[in-house]
Formats: C-alpha cells, sequence, structure tokens
C-alpha cells in the first residue's frame, strides 16, 4: 500500500501512537514489512502471540472451524467452547467447582471481574470496597479503568466507576487497607504496564489471608502472565495459593481476541442468570483457536521452555558491557530491562532499525514477551541486534557514563 503512514493518519482514529511499520505476514518469531523486510519480533503482539506467528496447529484449528460453525449467540453452547472451559479449569486447578465466563479482551475479563466484586458484598451489604494497586493495569473499559492505578490514563475520563481503593503495592499497605467493607482485591502477579515489576515476596500469600478472614474476593490479573509466559500455566501457582478468581486474555488465544474469567470456589455461585453476558460470549471460533493455542503449548513443553529460555535472556543480557543496562526484572519470558538513562524510545527505535521489535513501557524501561516458541537461534539473533541498537543509542547520546553498578542476572 502506497503512502500508508498518511491513510493511517487520515482514517484511523487517534488513539495510537504513530504506526512503526506495515506489516504483511509473519513466520514463526519473525515478521515482514510491505519492503519485505524482516523483523525478529520480541513483544509477540505484547505477550499475545504464545505461538509466534502462523503456527502450523493455530491456522488448521481456525481454518476448519471457519469452515464449521464460527458464531452461534449465547442461547446455544458448542464443542470449542466447553473443551476450552475444561481445559481452563484443569489448568489452573479450580477443581470441580470452578467456572469459566468467556470475554472478548483482557478489559472486558475484568469488567466481569468487577462486577463479580460487586456480587460479593455480603448479606448487610457493608462489602463496597475494591482494593487495586497504585501503578496497576487493567484495562481501558470504564470499570476496568477504575481499578487502574494510572491516573495519566484515567483522569481524562473522570468521574469513574466508585468504590476503588487505590494502595501500594507493600505488605504494610496491604494490613492497614483491608476490613470488613472490602469486597475483593485485584493484582497483577506483574505489572506490565508498569515496567515489569513483581508483587513483594509474599504479597500474594497475604492478600489471600486478609481475603479469607474478611469474605473479600482475591482476583488476580493473569492477563499479561498467563498461559505459560512466567514459566508456570499461571503466575498465581508459583505463590502456593488459591484465588478466588483469575482473569485471562493475551496468549490464551495466540492472536485470536478472547478473555476469561475464572473463578475457584464459591465465588462460582455470585453470579446468576441474566447478571452478566456478551453476544461473544464462547465464540465457537476463538474457543476453537485457544483451545489448539493451549493444547500446543501443554502439547510442546513451551511453558517449561518459558523458564529456560528466560534465563538465557538474562545471561545474553548480563553478559553485554552497556553503561545503558541496569537490572533485568519479571519471569519466563517477561521481562523488563532497566535503563540508566531514559531513553527506552531511542531504544526501542534504534533495535526496529537493526530489525529487532520490542517495547517501552517507560522511558526507563524495555520489555520483552517474545513466542514461547524461542529457542536458540533466536536468542543469538536478539543478542546481535541488540547489541547494535544498544552501540547506536550510545553513539547518539552524549554520554559519560560509567558502567552500571546495578548487577544483571548475577553477571556484573
Amino acid at each position: 500500500m502506497k503512502d500508508w503512514h498518511l491513510v493511517a493518519a487520515h482514517d484511523m482514529m487517534r488513539v495510537f501512537g504513530e504506526p512503526q511499520a506495515l506489516l504483511t505476514h509473519g513466520s514463526g518469531c519473525s515478521v515482514w514489512d510491505e519492503d519485505g523486510r524482516e523483523y525478529l519480533d520480541f513483544l509477540g503482539g505484547i505477550a499475545v502471540n504464545a505461538l509466534g506467528h502462523a503456527h502450523p496447529a493455530l491456522v488448521e484449528a481456525i481454518a476448519t472451524q471457519a469452515a464449521t460453525l464460527i458464531h452461534v449467540s449465547n442461547y446455544f453452547v458448542s464443542a470449542p467452547q466447553l473443551e476450552l472451559a475444561a481445559r481452563l479449569k484443569r489448568l489452573a486447578g479450580t477443581g470441580d467447582a470452578g467456572r469459566v465466563y468467556f470475554a472478548n479482551s483482557g478489559a472486558e475479563a475484568n469488567e466481569a471481574a468487577f462486577k463479580l466484586a460487586r456480587r460479593n458484598s455480603g448479606d448487610d451489604g457493608r462489602r463496597t470496597r475494591i482494593l487495586a494497586l497504585h501503578n496497576s493495569f487493567h484495562g481501558r473499559t470504564m470499570g476496568a479503568l477504575a481499578m487502574t492505578g494510572k491516573p495519566a490514563i484515567r483522569e481524562p475520563f473522570e468521574p469513574m466507576v466508585g468504590g476503588v481503593t487505590f494502595i501500594d503495592a507493600t505488605l504494610e499497605a496491604l494490613d492497614a487497607a483491608f476490613d470488613d467493607t472490602v469486597a475483593a482485591i485485584i493484582a497483577e502477579p506483574i505489572q506490565g504496564e508498569a515496567g515489569v515489576r513483581e508483587l513483594p515476596a509474599g504479597f500474594l500469600r497475604r492478600a489471600r489471608e486478609l481475603a479469607t478472614q474478611y469474605g473479600a474476593l482475591l482476583i488476580v490479573d493473569e492477563i499479561q502472565t498467563g498461559a505459560g509466559r512466567t514459566g508456570s500455566w499461571f503466575a498465581f501457582q508459583e505463590e502456593g495459593i488459591t484465588p478466588d478468581a483469575i482473569t485471562l486474555a493475551k496468549g490464551i488465544g495466540g492472536g485470536v481476541p478472547i478473555g476469561a474469567l475464572v473463578t475457584f470456589g464459591e465465588a462460582s455461585a455470585l453470579f446468576t442468570p441474566g447478571q452478566h453476558g456478551s453476544t461473544f460470549s464462547g465464540n465457537p471460533l476463538t474457543t476453537a483457536a485457544a483451545n489448539a493455542v493451549l493444547g500446543e503449548i501443554e502439547a510442546g513443553g513451551l511453558v517449561d521452555n518459558a523458564r529456560v529460555r528466560g534465563e538465557q535472556l538474562r545471561s545474553v543480557i548480563g553478559s553485554i558491557d552497556s553503561p545503558l543496562l541496569g537490572d533485568v526484572r519479571g519471569r519466563g519470558l517477561l521481562l523488563g530491562i532497566a535503563l540508566t538513562q531514559p531513553v527506552a524510545s531511542e531504544l526501542v527505535a534504534a533495535a526496529l532499525t537493526e530489525g529487532l521489535i520490542i517495547n517501552a513501557p517507560n522511558p526507563e524501561t524495555i520489555r520483552l514477551a517474545p513466542p514461547l516458541i524461542l529457542g536458540d537461534t533466536e536468542i543469538a539473533e536478539f543478542d546481535r541486534r541488540f547489541r547494535a541498537a544498544l552501540d547506536r543509542v550510545s553513539a547518539a547520546t552524549d554520554t559519560t557514563l560509567s558502567p552500571t553498578e546495578t548487577t544483571i542476572a548475577g553477571t556484573k
């Protein structure tokens, strides 16, 4: 397409930044633009493309389902929907009492979670508050946005839906905020949009204890961390806890838009018929795609691969002697590289010039969320291209930085 920059600027709603390229196709961990240039994709559609691009299992599942049944309505069920619900319950470990609601995105899954929290008001209606964390991100629809602890994206749309109290991600703040007026607490195990920042050790375990004590729900937002990305099926499983609900999206569909709210135990009985819904909930095409993605992750050992490759990436980054690099945060294949200077945008641009797609959630962090199929070849190529991008930024930055004293993976 000629002059696609002008077409995008003229016809597309101005809610995103300027597009970086017009991509035409992909395969594995790479994508190509209109000029035939290849890019190594280490963002994976922002933790979405778990199987990379054009994976045969996903392509076949979509084509087969499209030829049989694309959509029915929520007056009926389909075999892919039932299969996916049972699969998510098994992988999450909900037990027989667990239930699944299918949405179309992560924001919609969190909207359902917000309403679930409101249903947990107690017999006397006393539980009216939802606790959320500063710097959290749960989506841009109004309910999800009300639980998002980022004033810059929330304030233009105020007044928000009421009842949300924001707290620091500390054990002290958690203890101070909890009482018998709390209906639920929602938290991401790793705050991706805040710069890939993990919760403090023991935070989710303490949240579980307090939620149980006061009759509140513990809702874990696994939209970015779920589907094997952190080296476990879900990040909450690494904490040895059982939440009351988790929200899912992104990686479970491998690029096909789908979200889910998965409930555990008594929380599964809070919704009654007519209290929530969606025209596309449990759509046969999207659920068939998600079954293919999760089936391939399981059969291919990609959860373990995420853990192993994540450690490899840490080692590679730690071997780079650059004054711009700080520590590495995150788990598995959701990593944040701290920078010693606010040059993340410049580094993203330089990486794109070198044929590498990465992301800057803030000026001092680079986020990596590559496909779970990542292998030695892609890691070696990342090493080469990332070093070249760092050299470009270092050369363009008139700096007298001394080598960072921050340890990366124990190598500096």
